[in-house]
């Protein structure tokens, strides 16, 4: 049902999602404290299902909003397009501190690494295998999702959900190429400097993979069900954003730590 006001702005109704969501996360951090000290997951389990039902609900109450009730005016999608901004923008600068970081200790390796970079013992990654592969991957993924997006703005949906799905199995299998380069990976995050800084870094960036692959997955559904038009598919261009931001970082993640930092 269409709900009407005098205004162009949407006045958000009273909502549970956001304390639920805070709680799920403290549950699940506290969890993963407790699995990193007993080995019992449990705890961090259950706060990762509280999460994922959150985030479920609280995405079907804004999907119902913005496309069945018609509370996303100009205005509002106006607005939502600063708050993406925005949230990327704090995004650049959490990983920023990672590459800090690492610059902080490759160009003056101190004594306690043997003043050498990467530290005595550690082998690193051969940047021109796997990582070159994802690289590609990535960037395939790229032109993919924004072949989509050009595809919703023709009206040609079946070419925009065929690209769409290809960015998801991409995703998939960047992530997948991940965690076999982390299992076969010769340092830990526990060895001096460089294991905490590339892990981190690589780590995060892995997480950030995964929820942009997620958004998308959502975008794929919501556009099989008949959400998205050539002028109202602002959902679908934010996670379009966040996949091409998880892209760049990538690009800087391959070289500084990758091939120059090796």
């Amino acid at each position: 049902m269409l709900i009407k006001s005098n205004h162009s702005f949407h006045m958000v109704d009273q909502s549970p999602w956001p304390i639920s969501a805070a709680l799920a996360a403290l549950v699940m951090t506290t969890g993963m404290t407790k699995w990193f000290s007993t080995n019992n997951p449990s705890l961090m389990l259950l706060g990762m299902f509280c999460m994922f039902m959150t985030t479920y609900q609280w995405w079907r109450d804004i999907t119902r909003e913005g496309t069945y009730q018609g509370l996303h005016s100009m205005y509002v999608v106006l607005g939502l397009r600063w708050g993406m901004i925005l949230f990327i923008t704090s995004e650049i600068l959490f990983f920023f501190s990672f590459f800090w970081a690492f610059f902080h200790n490759s160009l003056a390796p101190s004594l306690e690494i043997g003043m050498m970079w990467p530290p005595l013992g550690i082998t690193p990654f051969n940047a021109t295998q796997v990582p070159l592969l994802n690289t590609m991957i990535l960037l395939s993924s790229g032109v993919s999702v924004t072949w989509s997006h050009h595809a919703i703005i023709e009206n040609n949906y079946s070419q925009a959900t065929q690209s769409l799905i290809i960015t998801i199995i991409l995703g998939i299998y960047f992530s997948a190429l991940q965690g076999l380069e982390y299992y076969e990976a010769s340092f830990s995050i526990s060895d001096s400097a460089y294991g905490a800084s590339f892990f981190i870094a690589t780590g995060f960036h892995g997480i950030h993979v995964l929820i942009g692959t997620t958004f998308l997955f959502i975008c794929a559904t919501r556009m099989t069900s008949g959400h998205f038009s050539k002028i109202h598919h602002f959902g679908f261009e934010a996670a379009a954003w966040y996949w091409h931001f998880v892209d760049v970082v990538w690009l800087f993640l391959y070289v500084n730590m990758y091939w120059w930092g090796s």
